[in-house]
């Protein structure tokens, strides 16, 4: 396919380091910029403090795609309305140096991509060509991430009382999909709406939406201690 189109139909012009086929490493002297640095000290305490991205790590490790800090995370800086993004042609998770400024930020985009990665292992999603799986994948990764979480959504001034958590992740999902395809609104709300109880009910690995911090460690004791329960039935 011709790069430029690729770039626009697959949002990869949302990555401008992506250009071109440009995926090179860092540099050490690149390494010593503010935000760079910054945003590598952010996600090495992400996979070591938070629960949603330690069961995802372990979950992907259990399904044979174990994840590499160096290899599979890429802080780079994107166009100012993404923070980060899934490159299923590398494995590769982009963190949006330029736009990620606080941990709790960090924690969610990393958890949001990780999810991403993880149906990509285990679920063989055909990312270009089928927006059915593109879609389900957004809303699972709107609705266990803390995207639509009650203190995520109240800093944002976003208030609701009935099924504002769907309409969060619904709404979110959509966002996310007409950002990187070329499709128009009422196309892109089809899709989301065929598949949309299917996928906001798949909770893998989670076992469950974490809605905060806690669910979230319950569901990383649950998934660690799977094992042990069922070699004792």
């Amino acid at each position: 396919m011709d790069q430029t189109k690729q770039e626009e139909e697959y949002g990869y012009d949302l990555f401008p380091e992506r250009k071109n086929g440009n995926n090179k490493q860092q540099s050490f002297m690149s390494g010593l910029l503010t935000f760079n640095c910054k945003c590598r000290v952010m996600l090495q305490f992400a996979m070591e403090t938070s629960p949603y991205a330690k069961l995802l790590l372990s979950a992907m490790k259990s399904s044979g795609c174990k994840v590499l800090k160096d290899r599979h995370f890429s802080c780079e800086d994107c166009d100012g309305s993404v923070s980060g993004g899934f490159d299923a042609t590398s494995s590769q998770i982009v963190l949006c140096q330029n736009n990620i400024h606080q941990q709790s930020h960090m924690n969610r985009v990393v958890t949001h991509e990780l999810i991403h990665a993880f149906d990509h292992c285990r679920a063989h999603v055909d990312w270009f060509n089928n927006l059915r799986h593109l879609a389900c994948s957004e809303i699972r990764a709107a609705n266990l991430s803390g995207d639509c979480s009650f203190s995520t959504e109240v800093a944002r001034l976003n208030f609701g009382l009935k099924k504002h958590h769907q309409e969060c992740v619904r709404d979110r999902a959509l966002r996310s999909i007409l950002a990187v395809r070329k499709v128009n609104r009422e196309e892109a709300e089809k899709i989301v709406d065929d598949v949309f109880d299917t996928c906001f009910n798949d909770h893998a690995p989670f076992g469950r939406i974490p809605h905060s911090k806690r669910d979230a460690k319950f569901a990383q004791s649950d998934y660690e201690s799977r094992d042990r329960y069922y070699a004792n039935l």
